[in-house]
């Protein structure tokens, strides 16, 4: 049976990539990557020689097309994202979803786990994580505010992610919401940057902490940043 393997790749450090999957990469007939780019200097790293091909938010049904294609070829696939899982504020949900429409149990379609941001950050706030709530990216505009009542209004642990660019006004939001039900001292959030590579860092305070960390530290507002907030 010809197989589309749904493989995690590290989110940062180039070896947390699990043996299996480097495995696999050798095995497949072609990659599918959401930058080819990226996904070269992984592959580079460990001499691997598969070719690849792009698949990300924009391609189009002709690409689709050319992937569903490949598999009744009976090509074996692996479909990974620039970093972590795919499909988790991926759009390789979509190809998955195509290739279980059009091509149902002739493919199947295996999962290769790895690391994921969301629990990569779970893993060291000291936060519940045996319930939470993951939000992805939240809207730019519209709605924003109305997530981010409802955010602090959670019992659960509550974890998304956030552009460096968005960061400072996501604070300034969630510090007028907690000021509302008079917990801007209390309530617990931490913020992961830039998980397992060189300028890694983990903040962990009250929002008003958090937000004085970064007024004393503007030039660490860069990179890629995880949300993690105590439940109500």
């Amino acid at each position: 049976m010809t197989n589309l393997y749904i493989t995690a790749t590290p989110i940062g450090n180039l070896e947390d990539i699990t043996l299996r999957a480097l495995r696999i990469f050798k095995e497949v007939d072609f990659i599918l990557c959401e930058d080819t780019r990226t996904t070269k200097k992984l592959l580079d790293k460990y001499e691997i020689k598969t070719p690849t091909l792009s698949y990300h938010s924009f391609s189009g049904k002709y690409k689709t097309k050319k992937i569903l294609d490949l598999l009744e070829q009976d090509k074996n696939l692996a479909l990974v994202s620039d970093a972590g899982t795919p499909t988790i504020s991926d759009p390789g949900f979509q190809l998955i979803a195509e290739v279980r429409e059009k091509l149902g149990d002739k493919i199947k379609i295996i999962p290769i786990p790895g690391p994921t941001a969301i629990t990569t950050a779970l893993s060291v706030s000291g936060l519940p994580a045996d319930q939470f709530l993951f939000l992805g990216f939240l809207p730019h505009k519209k709605g924003k505010q109305t997530l981010l009542k409802e955010t602090i209004n959670s019992k659960r642990t509550v974890v998304f992610y956030e552009s460096p660019h968005r960061v400072l006004k996501t604070l300034g939001m969630l510090k007028i919401q907690l000021n509302e039900i008079n917990q801007t001292q209390t309530r617990k959030i931490v913020i992961t940057k830039e998980l397992t590579k060189i300028y890694e860092e983990i903040i962990s305070g009250t929002i008003l902490e958090i937000i004085q960390f970064f007024h004393d530290n503007p030039t660490k507002i860069k990179g890629e940043f995880v949300f993690v907030i105590q439940g109500k």
